[in-house]
């Protein structure tokens, strides 16, 4: 039986995949679904570049805006959730495109991983958060690689988040998260996947990402960061995510806004070359140019189709 088609656009930060995906859904009849592990979150909404209704232009889009920045929400919920949200829009006789940059929530749909939901152990967590304030942060990178070393690879030595989860997975179930990647692999596939990935000239993407962040300053993100904390009584760990850490840094007194301006650039510049090369692994991936007008772009896409 042939398989359902799916199409996936994805690249790195500031690429232009919400204009490409707008533009496609209204060609042929689509709907999204967002793959950016930080548009879940509610109030998040300036320093994730979430669409604005505007941008969307009456384009259904699933899975953004409706997690809880203080919530965990893990991989094995975004793949439930988005497969939920492809049959839906297939129901109703229209095309599913996947958008965004999360490799791995990318990965465990067109590889069709199983990442088990993991059970949170809050004492574990606490003894993580306590190591990372008396030993530093790099210590439990370093742990995290000798236990899994290609894992490791993809995630910078500041992202506490993910360098905890390493250690979590291995805590909870005596495997890595690699090992338990190459197990669940072996599942049949349930759609054809359609993968393009957005790919820019390094130098003009770096510009790009150098002139949104100072527009998401000028939008509102340090007064965005303050609203939230004051919502929440404190800074939830989904504030953890980039931007949004540099901006906690700044309100706290430990750089200027300079600084943390600069700062937000460089990590940034730094987690798309991540992205990148996480998404040149995937054998699959069609490469289309950010350059090229977006005309032509559907154009290539449309044609992989057939």
């Amino acid at each position: 039986m042939q398989k359902e088609k799916v199409i996936v656009i994805c690249g790195p930060t500031a690429s232009g995949k919400t204009a490409l995906s707008i533009e496609l859904a209204k060609k042929i009849n689509g709907e999204i679904i967002s793959c950016d592990s930080m548009q879940i979150y509610k109030d998040m909404n300036i320093g994730t570049a979430k669409p604005t209704r505007e941008e969307m232009q009456d384009i259904k889009h699933y899975l953004i805006d409706f997690v809880s920045p203080d919530e965990r929400y893990s991989v094995a919920d975004y793949k439930r959730d988005s497969k939920k949200a492809i049959k839906e829009i297939i129901k109703k006789g229209k095309v599913p495109i996947i958008v965004g940059g999360t490799g791995l929530y990318i990965d465990s749909l067109i590889y069709e991983i199983e990442y088990k939901n993991i059970e949170f152990d809050e004492k574990y967590r606490q003894q993580l958060e306590n190591r990372v304030e008396q030993e530093g942060l790099n210590i439990l990178y370093e742990e995290a690689k000798r236990i899994d070393s290609i894992a490791i690879e993809k995630i910078s030595e500041n992202d506490k988040k993910r360098i905890l989860r390493i250690l979590e997975i291995y805590h909870a179930t005596g495997k890595n998260k690699t090992e338990q990647e190459i197990e669940s692999r072996k599942n049949e596939v349930e759609y054809d996947y359609k993968v393009y990935a957005i790919s820019w000239e390094r130098e003009k993407l770096y510009d790009r990402i150098n002139r949104r962040v100072d527009m998401m300053i000028e939008q509102g993100l340090i007064e965005e960061v303050e609203e939230i904390s004051k919502k929440y009584n404190k800074f939830p760990t989904a504030m953890q995510g980039l931007g949004y850490k540099e901006v906690i840094e700044y309100l706290e007194g430990k750089c200027s806004k300079e600084e943390m301006i600069e700062k937000i650039k460089m990590e940034t510049r730094r987690y798309a070359k991540r992205q990148l090369t996480w998404f040149r692994k995937n054998k699959q991936t069609i490469w289309i140019d950010g350059q090229e007008k977006i005309q032509n772009n559907i154009q290539i896409i449309l044609e992989g189709l057939n």
